[in-house]
């Protein structure tokens, strides 16, 4: 079975959302689409898949106060985008590191409800 997890990207302005299975992502404008350019990268797409939609909310694999720093992280990196400034080096890292967060935390969730659907 593939485990898939999708969820909108915080990271990206216009907003899209992003498609996660193991090491393979796609993106797009829409859950649909995002899907979409997931599964044209699977070896065998009709083998069965898990699809989870993860909503907007806290939960033991991202915490709210994680949930809380990478808006207001984002929200910098905008503005110091949009005014040309340069965004600090200690704020990236930090961003960097909770958008992989957010990443793992979809993939363990998406394996734990897998194991809970195959259990």
């Amino acid at each position: 079975m593939t485990a898939i997890a999708i969820f909108p990207d915080a990271t990206v302005t216009p907003s899209c959302y992003r498609a996660i299975s193991g090491q393979m992502q796609g993106t797009g404008r829409t859950a649909g689409e995002a899907l979409d350019a997931l599964v044209a990268q699977l070896d065998d797409p009709g083998l069965g898949s898990l699809l989870v939609v993860q909503p907007c909310r806290a939960d033991a694999f991202f915490t709210a106060e994680q949930q809380q720093r990478l808006g207001e992280l984002m929200d910098r990196w905008r503005t110091a985008r949009d005014s040309g400034i340069r965004f600090a080096d200690e704020d990236r890292a930090e961003l960097d590191a909770l958008v992989e967060a957010e990443l793992r935390a979809a993939t363990a969730r998406s394996a734990a409800l897998a194991h809970r659907v195959g259990a």
